[in-house]
């Protein structure tokens, strides 16, 4: 089947997540559940074959070198010797710096898109290590599934969860994940648990007290949030969810959040939409 026009990049969530160590290089060593929602970016890639990468759309703020899509095709040129060259278009829904994962999505959509239509014939084990290179989060995004993760993020087993609807909700604010794993205030102990500990209820997650203290927006909507239904932070933030009985529950306390605060009803999947489009099937 023929690779489809428009690649989905998902959002994820942090269902839970502890940082229970760190190497000796800085990077902390995690205990993560990675659940995809239907959020998604999407992109489009006009091949050509001059070898030369261009964005068709900027973000922001963000310059060309430090782009992760621009970044994650010049990689996967390199690693191949691919001659081939692309200009990409992004179309950004998943918010900046609320932990959701977007840079990450977008790059690994980019790496897999990319390898089928220039032909690199990269396996996703070797694609994945190549975006390792580029962010702790990219490796789940190619992988595709719904996984409990180890290491700094990258030691992924497949879990099989409820796909609940979630309400997500994304205070005003942007929080450098940067900023929250230096802070001398973050757990960096926390005892490790199990799968079993998790599915027991076990969602905590390490990075909310420092977030809370340096972001009183983001307090602030969790406590709101937590006051109706379990408030949950993915990453290290800014956005706060909860699982919801149905979406009815979801788009009524949507309706009701606190004023300022941006929101979405989302869908949760142990499969990323970006596994179809690989396959030949997205739309």
């Amino acid at each position: 089947m023929s690779p489809p026009p428009v690649w989905p990049a998902p959002a994820k969530l942090n269902l839970m997540l502890r940082v229970v160590g760190r190497r000796s290089d800085g990077y902390h060593l995690l205990q993560t559940v990675f659940q995809f929602i239907d959020l998604a970016d999407t992109l489009t890639f006009d091949v050509s074959d001059d070898g030369a990468i261009r964005r068709a759309t900027e973000l922001p703020g963000v310059a060309e070198d430090a782009d992760l899509v621009v970044r994650a095709a010049r990689l996967l040129q390199r690693e191949t010797a691919c001659a081939r060259g692309a200009t990409i278009a992004l179309q950004k829904r998943i918010p900046l710096g609320g932990g959701l994962g977007g840079g990450s999505s977008d790059a690994a959509t980019t790496l897999v898109a990319l390898n089928a239509l220039w032909g690199c014939g990269l396996a996703p084990a070797e694609l994945a290590r190549l975006g390792l290179a580029l962010g702790a989060d990219v490796p789940v995004f190619i992988h595709g599934h719904a996984a409990w993760a180890e290491g700094i993020g990258e030691q992924l087993q497949d879990v099989e969860l409820p796909q609940p609807v979630y309400l997500l909700l994304v205070p005003p604010v942007h929080v450098d994940t940067g900023e929250i794993f230096q802070d001398p205030e973050l757990t960096r102990n926390s005892r490790r648990i199990t799968i079993r500990d998790f599915v027991a209820g076990e969602h905590r997650n390490d990075c909310l007290a420092v977030v809370r203290q340096r972001h009183p927006e983001v307090a602030q909507v969790f406590d709101w949030l937590d006051k109706r239904l379990e408030a949950r932070l993915t990453g290290s933030g800014a956005c706060v969810f909860a699982a919801c009985a149905d979406r009815a529950q979801a788009e009524v306390l949507l309706g009701d959040r606190p004023a300022g605060v941006d929101g979405f009803v989302v869908q949760g999947s142990n499969r990323s939409a970006l596994l179809d489009a690989a396959a030949g099937d997205g739309r």
